[in-house]
C-alpha cells in the first residue's frame, strides 16, 4: 500500500484555488469544529502559536477525518522539526522566514528520504504510516510531501528568483505582516510599498512552476490576490474570529444593564 494521495499538492498542480483557515487555538477541539466549516485546508501553527508536537498531533488527528487538509507551518526551518511533524502525519508542511535558495535546498532534503534527503528513517514506529501499516510508505511518501516556503522579508525577496528556481519547493507563501515590518511599515501591511511589494511576488511565482500563497482576512485583499494568480489563500483565522465574536456578544448584553 502506497502513501496517502496529497488532495493539497495535487490541487496546487492544477491550479485550483485553496481556500484555508489559520488555526492559532492550539486546541484539537476547534480543529475539529473547524474542519466542519467546508475550508479546503487548515494551517496549524506552531510558529505564532503555543503548540508543541503533541497537540499538533493531536490536530492532526482530527482534521484528518474531514475533507480539510491539514498543513502545519513549524517554529523556523529546522530539519530535526520538519521530521518531527512528518512523523506526526503531516504532509503539508510551511516554513517561515526562507531567505535563499541555499536555504530551501536544505529544507527540500530535509522533506526527503536518502539517498536523495536527509530525513530520519523511523517510519514504522510514525503515525504517518500508520505505524507500519502502510507498507510502501519509504518508497512513496516523499512524492506525497508538498513542502511550502514563506517568503517575508527583503533578504527572501531578494532571494525569490533563486527559490522560485528549486527543484522540489511545490509552492511560495507571503507573509503580508512580518514584511511591512521589514520594509518600515510595522503594522501597516497596506501601506503602498508592502502592497507593490506583495504584487511583485505574486507575479513573479505566477510566471514559475509554483503555487504562490498568502494570508488575506479582508475579503478584498484576498479577492486581489486571486486575481493576482495566488492559488492557497487563507481568509480567516480562528482567535480573530472568536474575539470579535466574543466581544461583540458582550458588548450586546451590555443592553440588559439599562
Amino acid at each position: 500500500m502506497p502513501a496517502p494521495l496529497n488532495p493539497f499538492k495535487e490541487a496546487l498542480k492544477k491550479d485550483e484555488l485553496q481556500l484555508g483557515c489559520w488555526l492559532s487555538m492550539s486546541e484539537g477541539y476547534v480543529a475539529e469544529m473547524s474542519a466542519t466549516a467546508g475550508f479546503d485546508w487548515l494551517l496549524i501553527d506552531g510558529e505564532h502559536a503555543p503548540n508543541d508536537l503533541r497537540s499538533i498531533r493531536d490536530q492532526l488527528q482530527v482534521i484528518d477525518a474531514s475533507p480539510s487538509h491539514p498543513i502545519v507551518r513549524i517554529p523556523i526551518g529546522e530539519p530535526w522539526m520538519v521530521k518531527q511533524v512528518l512523523d506526526a502525519g503531516a504532509q503539508s508542511v510551511l516554513v517561515p522566514m526562507v531567505e535563499s535558495a541555499q536555504q530551501a535546498e536544505q529544507l527540500v532534503r530535509a522533506v526527503r528520504y536518502p539517498p536523495t534527503g536527509m530525513r530520519g528513517v523511523g517510519s514504522s514506529a510514525a503515525r504517518a504510516s500508520k505505524f507500519g501499516a502502510i507498507g510502501d510508505y519509504l518508497a512513496t511518501a516523499d512524492e506525497q510531501i508538498c513542502l511550502l516556503v514563506q517568503v517575508e522579508n527583503r533578504a527572501g525577496l531578494a532571494a525569490l528568483d533563486g527559490i522560485l528556481a528549486v527543484d522540489g519547493v511545490d509552492g511560495v507563501f507571503i507573509g503580508p505582516a512580518d514584511l511591512a515590518a521589514d520594509l518600515g511599515h510595522l503594522g501597516n501591511p497596506g501601506a503602498p510599498e508592502v502592497q507593490a511589494a506583495i504584487r511583485d511576488a505574486l507575479e513573479r511565482i505566477g510566471k514559475s512552476d509554483k503555487a504562490s500563497g498568502i494570508l488575506a482576512p479582508d475579503p478584498a485583499f484576498a479577492r486581489h490576490c486571486v486575481d493576482l494568480g495566488a492559488t492557497f489563500v487563507a481568509t480567516a483565522i480562528d482567535v480573530t474570529l472568536f474575539t470579535q465574536a466574543i466581544r461583540g456578544a458582550a458588548a450586546e448584553a451590555q443592553v440588559l444593564r439599562k
